[in-house]
């Protein structure tokens, strides 16, 4: 196996050209044994098998950079580098990250986890090698979809600046994301590539690699001509780039010698290269290439088989709680509006597409614009519904400040994903949301228990004619069945869900914050202490605070977001400003990214299981509380 004998890039070098394509073979097959055991991202992939061999065959890596943007199509890259054998641990506690990590490899140029970050960071480092006197490249690999972010085109605007950059763009088109790829951008790439384009390119390429190197200005004269006959004007070709392509991405034949070619530009000083190659998504299993989305993430699977359906029904998950009462209620609002930045199926909105097909905008991989457009349409009387991953909303942080609550417009945000994702670390997870949105003069937030509780803080929340976030976790709950009508509560009000029943003695309340109500139950069952269902962050119920204060001693507070200026802050400042002095424990997530692993690993890593909140109290109020800790374990 060829496979078997490269540990590195310098390895891979050893190679002759005509051992690439069967070394691709089992790379590709390595790839799906290694996702089928582990789960994890594949069909992107399996697109980059071919791509990530001819990078690191032709570029001196690691001194020249490679950066993945996103970097879910990254596995190749990691096998060829060194860390093949590390594949079974992907994703997993202390194993490899399911995307680029500088911690874990030299060859991880750039971490990266959200899209259209990579231009800019490349950019950054080919001006670095500059400054430095130094003769490297730097590569940004990023999609088509990718290619709709901001982020990408104010990288390239500012990158044309510089006619000696040593920086190589290239475009791994696809032609979707994990949803299929929309907007004007696709639809450009689309042409290119459509009718006997790629034919006539490629024979122009090869016109351009046949020439000598010493008549390098006729090449590039016969170059430009080509690419004028083939795509006359390309947006990159205006942003200053010298453009190549399309071409194949899985013909090594032509990408190795391609490569070759804008790797000698850059580093003869001839400006950002631009190489547009085109790819497919789950290449060489056929049941992937043929449902891309299906594959685009899927847990443990037989490859013979294919990714099954689980025969039992399972808890709803909220994200599927959220698509139907999307869906319920824009049956009784006409000016309800769902709005995605690229996460139609991630988000839930696959079935609310079918039913309201006007009333849905899957707005590209741009978040920032996701949330002012949504402004535009509500400041008309629109009900703009922004579905979005928690970590995602991070990215339009200013729009959501200075374009929707300084307005005070009606927009709910529906922030999936919110508290700790599993196995795709810290780039993905909610942490931060509780935090960042409670500063923000204007703003309501809610924290669902579970499924039920979901579906009715959403109908609230609708109903507020103020911008207002409900976030809920990725997966399901404790498998509460929501109510088929469109259900309110009572608007900044808690909830007690048990009274301690000592007669006299200090006492306990616990506040618990979104599904960490249920593990919070189990503890106040164990220690006879209060448990309140806060379900509102902001505004917090006060006068619940103050009645608790009255006959409880000490207070602890749990939630699964960051402890600083999170929930719990919101408690411990609302007790100060009624001037009541009470002990506050504050249970959350650390000051520290927590890393890829089982999400209930994590959980208790934290301490935010019952038996995590159970001992954390025991520390801060075992000398003061009446509580026989040895009876309970303690």
């Amino acid at each position: 196996m060829t496979l078997d004998s490269i540990h590195s890039p310098a390895d891979l070098k050893k190679l002759s050209r005509d051992e690439l394509p069967s070394l691709a073979d089992e790379l590709r097959q390595f790839v799906l044994d290694s996702v089928s055991q582990t789960g994890g991202h594949l069909s992107s992939n399996l697109g980059t098998v071919e791509l990530s061999i001819a990078l690191h065959y032709v570029f001196d890596t690691p001194a020249d950079r490679i950066v993945w943007d996103v970097g879910h199509q990254s596995y190749p890259h990691k096998i060829l580098t060194g860390r093949r054998e590390q594949m079974k641990t992907l994703r997993q506690f202390d194993g490899l990250a399911g995307f680029p990590r500088r911690s874990e490899s030299e060859y991880d140029a750039f971490g990266t986890g959200h899209s259209s970050t990579s231009i800019s960071a490349a950019m950054g480092m080919a001006r670095a090698f500059q400054t430095l006197g130094e003769h490297q490249v730097a590569v940004a690999v990023i999609g088509d979809s990718a290619m709709t972010g901001g982020m990408a085109f104010e990288a390239m605007n500012n990158a044309g600046v510089y006619d000696d950059l040593p920086l190589v763009v290239i475009l791994n088109d696809n032609d979707m994301s994990i949803s299929p790829a929309v907007g004007a951008l696709n639809r450009h790439l689309a042409r290119l590539l459509s009718g006997n384009i790629y034919s006539a390119t490629k024979k122009g390429i090869d016109s351009v690699l046949s020439i000598a190197p010493p008549l390098r200005e006729f090449a590039k004269r016969l170059e430009d001509h080509a690419k004028g006959m083939v795509s006359p004007s390309t947006i990159f070709q205006e942003f200053g780039f010298n453009y190549f392509g399309p071409i194949d991405g899985h013909d090594l034949d032509a990408l190795v010698p391609m490569l070759q070619n804008v790797r000698r530009l850059a580093i003869e000083g001839r400006g950002p290269q631009f190489l547009h190659v085109v790819t497919r998504k789950g290449q060489g299993y056929e049941l992937a290439e043929a449902d891309p989305v299906l594959y685009h993430g899927p847990s443990k699977f037989n490859p013979d088989e294919g990714v099954k359906k689980p025969t039992a029904p399972a808890n709803k998950t909220f994200t599927q709680v959220f698509g139907e009462w999307l869906c319920d209620m824009a049956n009784t609002d006409p000016l309800l509006i769902g709005i995605t930045p690229a996460m139609r199926e991630g988000s839930g909105l696959v079935e609310f597409e079918k039913q309201f097909p006007n009333r849905y905008y899957d707005v590209g991989i741009a978040e920032q614009h996701a949330v002012t457009f949504a402004a535009g349409m509500a400041c008309e009387g629109m009900k703009p519904v922004v579905a979005i991953y928690s970590t995602f909303l991070q990215r339009a942080y200013d729009q959501l400040i200075h374009d929707v609550a300084i307005q005070d417009l009606p927009i709910l945000f529906a922030l999936d994903r919110a508290g700790l994702v599993g196995a795709d670390g810290a780039t993905h997870a909610g942490s931060y949301d509780i935090a960042f949105l409670r500063c923000i003069p204007n703003m309501l937030i809610m924290t669902p228990s579970d499924e039920a509780e979901c579906r009715d803080l959403l109908t609230t929340a609708y109903h507020q004619n103020h911008p207002s976030a409900v976030r809920y976790p990725r997966g399901a709950g404790v498998g509460a069945t929501p109510s088929k009508e469109l259900r309110t509560v009572p608007f900044g009000k808690a909830e007690l869900r048990r009274k301690s029943s000592a007669a006299s003695g200090q006492r306990i309340a616990i506040l618990a914050f979104g599904t960490l109500l249920y593990p919070a139950l189990e503890v106040g069952e164990q220690l006879n202490a209060t448990v309140a269902n806060m379900r509102f962050v902001k505004p917090l119920d006060v006068e619940l605070l103050k009645t608790l204060a009255q006959d409880h001693d000490y207070f602890v507070t749990i939630e699964d977001g960051v402890i600083q200026g999170g929930a719990g802050s919101a408690c411990l400042e609302a007790l100060a400003a009624m001037g009541l002095n009470r002990p506050l424990l504050q249970l959350g997530l650390p000051d520290s990214f927590i890393e890829h692993g089982d999400y209930k690993l994590l959980m208790t890593n934290c301490g935010l299981n019952a038996e995590g909140i159970l001992k954390s109290i025991h520390e801060r109020f075992s000398a003061v509380l009446p509580v026989n800790w040895a009876a309970i374990g303690k």
